[in-house]
């Protein structure tokens, strides 16, 4: 069949990391003291993400030579990227959340574990413990004075090493980042930047007034304002997790499956994306935990929402420059009740993922900024899925070669799907999924069936 259910292998808890040094890294040029305003988009994403890349050992450039280069290269690139070397701040006229571009500089940690590589198994399976690859606070420094970005070098027996990168997600989105990693490798080689970064942030600026002209069912008002809500809540109960792996056959397959059940639904547009994405979302809404029949009438009607980012800079008009370093995603949705997504043929699925997208024009875009301007909220769905994918960072060229594996560390979440690109074939997908027990039983079932 070619998919194949990852069982949870024995993971490493503890990578034996002893950190050798720790430091700040400065810009190697002087800088513009401002205040850098942050978009509506950027506002509400005050969150770590956490990425490790993995690198096999090379001869001219064993770890400590990296880490070097690494250091004085973060230097030079902080002069075009001066609002990562500042802090986060609250507008004490206006109460905003914007950026003190103060040059105080990034973390930069040296590391070494007592492993080699290939003893944390296999990459591609998400550990936890991958975040002992991160720095995530400078110990010295003061909670309003931490880095935007802290970079650790960790070296392994063999040779390899990895690079752990804490960075807040005002700074960037994925796509900004993979651009910040591009240039990031092409200093490092002596080349000019691959791409000159554009720090306009208010080119996302709400309009003046703001003006909300759709209803925005992707979104929720906080019912408390004054009270800091994350975007998802953890949840506390008991999850299984799995990978399930896609090839490139299976999302032909799907992609045949859904052009076979066309019927009318011919504006679906048919790509790996939006195959795989209406596949999870059948398997999420229909592994409902469901005993009595009362039960399963209940979430026969039960609506679930399905949630996913969309980059609307080609969307804009003009559109955004691809340079644009900021938050230029925006929440897409399908929704529909579990006994229609039960019924309908699989390109239909297609077609109201596709959908989502579909309705992210300029004036939508700028109806949900400008909704940001208005009201305190969050994304509103059961689920979200988060699409690694298609993003490249195992693809950045460094001196030192491009990494083996690039991937965020994971926490394990029910209502946060991840789609991984597979490290053995360029075009299949790893699809992490978090559930309790007996949801996990009936998602393995229904997702290995559909596919049989």
């Amino acid at each position: 069949m070619g998919t194949i259910c990852v069982e949870p292998p024995s993971l490493l808890q503890d990578l034996k990391i002893t950190i050798q040094n720790v430091s700040l890294v400065f810009p190697s040029q002087q800088t513009e003291r401002k205040s850098m305003f942050l978009s509506n988009i950027d506002k509400v994403l005050n969150f770590p993400v956490e990425t490790v890349h993995f690198f096999p050992s090379h001869k001219d450039f064993p770890p400590h030579l990296v880490a070097e280069k690494l250091k004085s290269t973060l230097a030079r690139l902080l002069v075009p990227y001066d609002f990562l070397a500042g802090r986060l701040r609250s507008n004490p006229e206006t109460g905003r959340l914007e950026i003190d571009c103060n040059a105080a500089g990034i973390g930069f940690a040296v590391a070494s574990s007592e492993y080699t590589m290939d003893s944390l198994g296999e990459l591609v399976y998400p550990n936890p413990a991958f975040g002992q690859l991160i720095l995530k606070r400078m110990d010295n420094l003061e909670q309003d004075d931490q880095p935007l970005c802290i970079v650790q070098v960790t070296s392994f027996r063999c040779g390899g090493f990895a690079m752990g990168m804490f960075t807040n997600h005002v700074t960037f989105d994925g796509l900004s980042f993979k651009i910040f990693l591009d240039n990031l490798g092409a200093l490092a080689a002596d080349k000019p930047l691959a791409v000159i970064p554009c720090n306009d942030r208010e080119l996302l600026a709400a309009r003046s007034p703001p003006c909300v002209s759709f209803p925005h069912l992707e979104l929720a008002k906080f019912l408390d304002s004054n009270v800091n809500h994350p975007v998802f809540d953890a949840t506390s109960e008991a999850l299984d997790f799995k990978v399930f792996r896609l090839t490139s056959g299976n999302i032909a397959d799907l992609k045949e499956k859904a052009k076979a059940s066309g019927g009318t639904h011919k504006d679906a547009r048919i790509t790996g994306f939006n195959v795989v994405t209406a596949l999870v979302w059948l398997c999420k809404a229909l592994s409902w935990d469901e005993e009595t029949t009362q039960e399963r009438n209940n979430n026969a009607d039960r609506e679930s929402t399905l949630l996913y980012a969309v980059n609307i800079r080609p969307r804009l008009i003009p559109p955004l420059p691809r340079s644009y370093t900021g938050n230029a995603v925006l929440t897409a949705y399908a929704t529909a009740k579990c006994k229609e997504i039960e019924e309908w043929p699989f390109s239909r699925l297609v077609e109201m993922v596709s959908e989502g997208a579909k309705r992210m024009t300029d004036e939508y875009a700028r109806s949900a900024i400008d909704w940001g301007e208005i009201y305190q909220g969050f994304p509103n769905g059961e689920f979200l899925v988060s699409s690694w994918w298609k993003l490249g960072f195992d693809e950045v060229d460094y001196p030192w070669g491009r990494p083996r594996y690039s991937c965020p560390v994971v926490f394990h979440r029910k209502d946060i799907i991840l789609l991984f690109p597979d490290v053995d074939e360029n075009n299949g997908v790893n699809v992490l999924v978090s559930l309790p027990s007996k949801e996990m039983s009936k998602f393995q079932s229904l997702f290995l069936n559909y596919l049989a």
